[in-house]
């Protein structure tokens, strides 16, 4: 490739005393190391560790899908706002990590039977060497003890919960886009007449000079929903086994159709060690 040069000759310009003399464009020669020493400039890197640490769980639990919200009248009549929660087929379990083996007591549970072609191959071939169906879900769950589990092993929401347990309820919340401040934050707006130009505008964000930046986790406008959420403490009302379906008292998050995780309720020095 030609370089691209520049004389002094060819733009008019002569000096009887100095020869002509001509510059490379630095675009198309490499820097040297004389000439930019920050460039060859080396980090050296540190070694880095990444461990994935679970929460305990108070005991197993299964995975559901919420089916929707109704009223439920109890004996005396009162009535409890409830969420029906169905049960598909699944809540097999997969795997069973010991602390010999992976370094810490979890038991993996499968759930919602689907398609072979729906899954990929490292999904079938783990999924057949436990010799269970094929299951969109895998979660795990923490353990103290998985001594009593095994392969294969179905779980039964009537074996593992009953009527007025409590239990912690985790799911993915409903989606709600790009949202205002008002809506994502429940700010307040400003007045909508005597001369005001803000209405719903998010008004200063930070000072001036100092800090001169805008501090993180500030509340602005963004996405809203769509998040990991988990509600805990609430009450199982009622477990129909012939529907094959849970009840349990308040909203859960999430819209009809989604997955739930159901675990035993956390409640530290009974169920869960205090550490």
């Amino acid at each position: 490739m030609p370089i691209a040069t520049l004389s002094l000759h060819s733009l008019g310009y002569c000096c009887q005393k100095s020869p002509p003399c001509s510059f490379k464009s630095s675009f198309l020669s490499k820097p040297t190391k004389t000439q930019f020493s920050f460039a060859f400039k080396t980090t050296e890197k540190r070694p880095f560790s990444h461990i994935v640490s679970m929460s305990m769980e108070a005991g197993i639990g299964v995975m559901g899908t919420k089916l929707g919200m109704m009223s439920f009248f109890e004996t005396d009549g009162t009535v409890v706002p409830v969420t029906v929660v169905g049960f598909r087929e699944g809540n097999i379990v997969t795997q069973v990590k010991t602390s010999a083996t992976d370094g810490y007591d979890a038991v993996q549970v499968g759930y919602r039977r689907v398609r072979d072609k729906k899954l990929t191959k490292p999904e079938l071939g783990h999924l057949g060497k436990a010799g269970v169906i094929p299951m969109r879900h895998l979660q795990e769950f923490r353990l103290q003890s998985v001594g009593e589990f095994e392969t294969g092993q179905k779980l039964a929401v009537e074996e593992i919960f009953k009527e007025g347990d409590l239990v912690d309820v985790s799911g993915t919340t409903i989606g709600k886009g790009f949202q205002g401040g008002i809506k994502r934050h429940n700010f307040k707006r400003g007045q909508m007449s005597h001369g005001s130009k803000s209405h719903r505008a998010l008004g200063s964000i930070g000072a001036g000079t100092t800090p001169g930046r805008v501090y993180k986790g500030k509340k602005m406008p963004g996405r809203m929903g769509g998040s990991k959420r988990k509600i805990r403490k609430l009450k199982i009302v009622k477990i129909d086994n012939e529907l094959r379906v849970v009840m349990i008292k308040g909203a859960l998050p999430g819209k009809p159709g989604n997955l739930l995780r159901i675990t035993p309720a956390k409640i530290v020095g009974k169920n869960i060690p205090k550490s």
